[in-house]
């Protein structure tokens, strides 16, 4: 869920794309079907069938190398195949600045990193060009999306770049604690995050899985009311001691539909000046959030739960309702 840097957005925003406002869908444009056991090699623009749905894929009319992806009818992903480092996404740019905070690039450090949902890969096509020594997963729900994505965008092959074809939840909870030193959730099930990958149980998991020193940061999305977001940032706050947001002054006070960037850790968020300054340097200029400030903001909200076992269930019926509604169509990344 995004804005563009110049006009378009991600789930539910109300701007239009660069693209002129096409939407993603069969009717818009041509579907292209790739034979089974063929290959995607190079992008293409159209509409593609996938697992959960459609993609389109649309050349950026204002980069000759720049593609923007959208999935079910939703602006996903925007890609630079000339640049890795190139970020059209603001809150990307956000996610990105933090990390290289916490590690600087130029130390070359190994870094272990894990991305919740695929999209295009936009992340971590960037990690690898900033951090060459790291190695990333990427869990993307539709694997059909993520054979097309790795034709389409020459991913790094792994142990550098590997896409598990997975439910989020389920695959995080299959990791080893302490193996990965970020963790990034993004993913979308239309303009909202599925409730499954929002609740306390979830980022205590997450928590066990980080390394010390490890960060989680999640994209929020939210409009004016900011209920999502007090309470993402409540749950947050009750896993980690140390939490920061990111988001531009319209959306910290509640002016707008759009994106809030969250972060915990074990660890404090150093205060650095350069950070700032890197937030405030941007096409849309944002402001940091301290722990206290988090903290503040969340105050009263509600920390979610898996909801509980039944106790009434009655004969020849479920016992019990689990917080994952079942897999749904990822947008992200």
């Amino acid at each position: 869920m995004a804005r563009r840097t110049k006009s378009g957005g991600k789930p539910g925003s109300n701007a239009s794309s660069k693209t002129g406002g096409r939407r993603g869908t069969a009717a818009a444009s041509e579907v292209l079907e790739v034979p089974k056991g063929a290959r995607a090699d190079r992008p293409v623009e159209g509409v593609y069938y996938i697992d959960t749905g459609d993609c389109e894929l649309i050349a950026d009319q204002d980069n000759s190398t720049g593609w923007l992806l959208r999935i079910n009818g939703v602006m996903s992903s925007h890609i630079d195949l000339a640049d890795p480092l190139f970020l059209d996404f603001e809150y990307m740019r956000w996610m990105s600045a933090l990390i290289e905070s916490r590690w600087q690039p130029e130390t070359k450090p190994r870094l272990r990193g894990l991305h919740l949902g695929g999209g295009a890969c936009s992340l971590a096509r960037y990690f690898h060009a900033a951090y060459p020594d790291a190695r990333q997963v990427v869990v993307e729900l539709d694997g059909k999306l993520a054979e097309y994505v790795r034709g389409w965008f020459d991913l790094p092959k792994a142990p550098l770049l590997r896409l598990r074809v997975g439910e989020a939840r389920a695959v995080t909870e299959t990791l080893t604690p302490d193996t990965r030193d970020f963790i990034i959730r993004d993913v979308f099930a239309g303009a909202v995050t599925p409730v499954a990958l929002t609740t306390a149980e979830f980022n205590e998991n997450v928590r066990q899985v980080l390394a010390p020193g490890g960060i989680y940061v999640v994209n929020s999305g939210d409009g004016p009311d900011l209920k999502n977001a007090r309470e993402d940032a409540a749950t947050i706050a009750a896993a980690f001691e140390h939490t920061i947001i990111i988001a531009d002054p319209a959306m910290l006070k509640g002016r707008r539909y759009g994106n809030m960037v969250m972060a915990g850790s074990d660890q404090p968020f150093d205060d650095d000046p350069q950070l700032a300054r890197r937030l405030l340097g941007g096409a849309v200029p944002a402001h940091i959030w301290n722990d206290a400030k988090v903290r503040a903001f969340a105050a009263g909200a509600q920390v979610r739960h898996d909801p509980a076992a039944r106790t009434d269930a009655e004969p020849g019926t479920d016992a019990a309702i689990t917080a994952d509604p079942g897999p749904q169509p990822s947008v992200s990344g």
